[in-house]
């Protein structure tokens, strides 16, 4: 089965309803492992918008973030016939390649890092800064992680599910069944309370 030419990017395709979309995206997935192209190029469509935001979220590059996009959807397009209906939804099966794939790359470019800095440190002293700068990432996402755990059960949940999971301020006020003006509150609420307890200003 050939490849399909990659759709152009677009980050601003309309996301749909959670419901109508997760329907709609089993019967593309149906045909799309049967090598329809039209069928993955509406699947990209659809779904674009919300794998560039979950990696855009893990690696804050938007140029790796949009290779990341074409990677996973390489990966939809080879293993479209894979995905079990019996185990989560199609969104829920995409966002976890997608994570998965960004979680990848933030690895790899670790690794690269890691190996730049091997190479360094046999050619010279070693950089104190470079050590210094690794502890505070280090710490740093330990203090994003206790100051999550101070925010009330409603405002975690809302958050993780936006800034985590890639939902829509709809989708979060679908699935926590409250209002969307009650989830923007929430989020906006959780948010003030995260930058206080980090010392953001």
């Amino acid at each position: 089965m050939d490849t399909p030419n990659a759709p152009n990017f677009d980050a601003t395709a309309p996301p749909g309803t959670a419901v109508d979309l997760n329907q709609q995206l089993a019967q593309l997935l149906e045909r799309i492992a049967g090598g329809d192209q039209a069928s993955f190029a509406e699947f990209y469509r659809l779904t674009s918008r919300r794998v560039f935001g979950m990696a855009r979220r893990v690696l804050i590059d938007p140029e790796l973030s949009e290779d990341t996009v074409q990677e996973v959807f390489l990966q939809v397009w080879q293993n479209a016939a894979r995905f079990d209906p019996g185990s989560g939804s199609p969104l829920a099966w995409l966002m976890t390649i997608s994570h998965r794939r960004a979680v990848d790359r933030v690895r790899s470019s670790q690794s690269a890092t890691e190996r730049e800095a091997r190479y360094g440190a046999s050619s010279q002293d070693i950089d104190h800064d470079s050590v210094s700068d690794q502890v505070d990432s280090r710490l740093e996402a330990e203090a994003v992680v206790r100051c999550l755990e101070t925010l009330t059960q409603t405002q975690q949940e809302s958050v993780r599910l936006a800034y985590y999971g890639g939902l829509t301020y709809r989708e979060v006020a679908e699935k926590l069944n409250a209002a969307i003006p009650t989830i923007k509150s929430r989020i906006r609420d959780g948010l003030i309370r995260l930058k206080s307890c980090l010392g953001v200003s």
